[in-house]
């Protein structure tokens, strides 16, 4: 289990909450952002992605570091609402970060082109198209 004042922690019950609304797991419309979100499909939470990725760079232009923390949180979540729609969860976004861990981004980049076809096999394995 993880540490309830982690970071790990604090993902793993919002990814939790996002499950459990979930119209197969009870999620109701009417009643969740969430499941109001799920129920309407990947339009509405991608343009929720677009518009708070766009307010996370201006509040950066800004220099306001308050609202990068409000932007990022935004995004974040709605990021995560996102995963769960396409059944990954934040631990497949934690073993990419492992898996890139102590390699150049240059390096990571071009190793990652490399093998696409490798990454794209883990993503359909998992039930998923690349």
């Amino acid at each position: 289990a993880h540490n309830p004042a982690s970071v790990e922690g604090a993902l793993a019950r919002l990814a939790a909450v996002i499950e459990s609304r979930k119209t197969v797991n009870g999620g109701d419309p009417d009643k969740s952002y969430v499941a109001r979100l799920l129920h309407k499909g990947p339009d509405a939470f991608l343009k929720k992605i677009g518009e708070e990725a766009t307010e996370l760079v201006m509040a950066a232009k800004d220099g306001d570091r308050l609202h990068l923390v409000w932007e990022v949180t935004d995004l974040w979540f709605h990021t995560m609402v996102l995963l769960a729609h396409f059944g990954l969860s934040v631990e497949d976004i934690a073993a990419e970060f492992r898996r890139r861990e102590g390699v150049s981004g240059i390096d990571e980049k071009r190793a990652r082109l490399a093998t696409a076809a490798e990454a794209e096999s883990v993503v359909i394995a998992k039930g998923g198209k690349a």
